[in-house]
């Protein structure tokens, strides 16, 4: 199925011309090898489309020049939540409302909901995908922080056939990941969370709801029957060009109790860690700041649910 999809340009006075800028073929892809055909017909004017909540505004923005959609949203496969053994699978198509509602999330994987909670407006959060979240590779997204502590791999599908990436190892720069043009992430996978083991998100921005996070931290870790750090990962977003993991602050948590100096001292790490820029959301010291008070904020968090994860 093709369609034609026109955007429009602003202009300068906040209107809207009446040239169409450009126009765009919309096709609908109903099986992976589909979607990969029309990727390779095309090459790099097509781009594969799912909520469309990023490639829209890419291409009202004149960031993208895209000039064919590949809709992946009649592919059945990719939606949905499970379970095995193993942990959670994410479908790419599975929105973040649909992670909200879940009684599996809420029960079992309980972090993820710091972020998709926070995460745009209700409105955005049925239309955005869980897989476009993370394959867009933008600095501030929310869920990729979060699912990197946790441990989370993304399964790439083209015809040569499927590969499993840790999320940790995803992201190469603004915008830019491990994925190749005709890769269609299909999977999220999140391992179940081990006894003793807690996670938590925390962000901030400058209104509550429908905006960007002006600075973002991730922290998950492992309690010992002793009470000392175990496997600890802190994660950034949006004060570096990709979700940024400090391994500075596992050297200071590990093998040791987590008292006031101890948080302290990691959340310094995380600090200084950080890469901001400066922009019209907060110069980059500011985000410097902010970083640290995230970041002792989603430690004390893990902490709290480490403990009651203990049986």
């Amino acid at each position: 199925m093709i369609s034609r999809v026109a955007t429009r340009r602003r202009t300068d006075c906040g209107g809207v011309s009446s040239l169409y800028v450009p126009t765009v073929e919309w096709h609908e892809a109903e099986s992976l090898s589909a979607a990969t055909e029309l990727m390779h017909r095309f090459g790099a004017s097509a781009r594969f489309l799912a909520g469309g909540t990023d490639v829209l505004v890419d291409l009202k923005s004149g960031r993208n020049a895209a000039l064919h959609l590949i809709s992946l949203n009649r592919i059945p496969h990719l939606r949905g939540i499970s379970s095995d053994a193993a942990g959670m699978r994410i479908g790419a198509l599975t929105t973040p409302n649909e992670l909200l509602d879940s009684e599996l999330v809420r029960k079992d994987f309980s972090p993820l909901l710091d972020a998709v909670s926070e995460m745009a407006a209700p409105q955005v959060r049925n239309m955005a995908t869980v897989g476009g979240n993370i394959a867009s590779a933008i600095p501030s997204a929310d869920l990729p922080p979060i699912l990197t502590v946790m441990n989370a791999q993304v399964v790439l599908w083209s015809p040569r056939g499927e590969r499993v990436i840790s999320l940790e190892e995803f992201f190469v720069g603004p915008r830019r990941s491990l994925k190749a043009a005709d890769e269609i992430l299909t999977y999220v996978l999140v391992p179940n969370m081990r006894k003793n083991f807690g996670a938590a998100y925390a962000r901030f921005a400058l209104r509550s709801a429908n905006a960007c996070a002006v600075a973002g931290v991730a922290a998950g870790l492992r309690l010992s029957p002793a009470g000392l750090v175990e496997d600890v990962k802190l994660t950034l977003c949006a004060v570096a060009p990709t979700p940024k993991p400090v391994p500075a602050v596992g050297e200071v948590l590990s093998g040791r109790r987590p008292d006031d100096a101890t948080l302290q001292q990691a959340a310094t790490a995380a600090m200084q860690a950080s890469e901001p820029i400066s922009d019209i959301r907060g110069s980059a010291e500011f985000r410097r700041e902010i970083v640290a008070v995230l970041a002792r904020r989603a430690l004390d968090q893990a902490i709290v649910r480490a403990k009651g994860n203990a049986a």
